[in-house]
């Protein structure tokens, strides 16, 4: 056994575990994201306003998980992110008449959460996990009833999860996917966050 592995000793008694992490914006650069073409053949009196310059903040989550025991443990999650961009008015030969700035919108994913941890050792643990909970829309940008903000239901699903130990502390790689609706026409994220990275220290 190594001097720097979490014993089994330690597992018992380091209940509290707390993480840091950071995730991608792969759903949100795909549905957001620059013009694929620019209209550039129309009179000059002609204009059109695009969303370009956008900008992925990605996502930024804080859990916190209490261990049950070496195979269980339960907690709370909340994940930010955000998306921002630029409203380029161009003419009919495509030339920019027009620009305003810092258009966004956020997300704020507030849930609790369940572990459960099917292969424990020393050095390396393997998880999967399910949180379930509320998610906050907003920004600049107003709904269809003029509101700037929406709530809706949230999902996050950890198909699996590796934790690599070294004393009270661990890194860890989780793959699987956000979800957040109000409805099945306002969808907020799907398939975001497939791969998590994060660090964490256990009390």
């Amino acid at each position: 056994m190594g001097v720097f592995a979490e014993n089994q000793w330690d597992y018992i008694n380091r209940r509290h575990e707390i993480r840091i992490g950071w995730g991608d914006q792969l759903f949100e650069s795909l549905m957001w994201h620059n013009p694929t073409s620019i209209v550039s053949t129309m009179p000059a009196t002609w204009e059109k306003t695009y969303h370009e310059n956008y900008r992925h903040n990605q996502h930024l989550w804080a859990e916190y998980q209490y261990r049950v025991n070496h195979w269980f443990s339960y907690g709370g999650m909340i994940d930010m992110s955000e998306v921002g961009w630029d409203d380029i008015t161009r003419n009919g030969a495509g030339l920019e008449t027009g620009r305003s700035n810092n258009h966004y919108f956020y997300n704020v994913v507030v849930m609790p959460t369940i572990r459960f941890t099917y292969f424990f050792h020393e050095n390396v643990n393997l998880y999967s996990g399910l949180g379930f909970g509320m998610d906050i829309n907003g920004g600049t940008e107003t709904n269809v009833h003029g509101r700037r903000t929406d709530v809706g239901a949230a999902l996050n699903i950890t198909v699996f999860g590796v934790s690599a130990n070294y004393d009270r502390w661990f890194w860890t790689v989780d793959f699987g996917g956000m979800y957040a609706l109000k409805n099945t026409n306002t969808i907020f994220m799907a398939s975001s966050r497939i791969i998590n990275v994060g660090l964490g220290v256990r009390f």
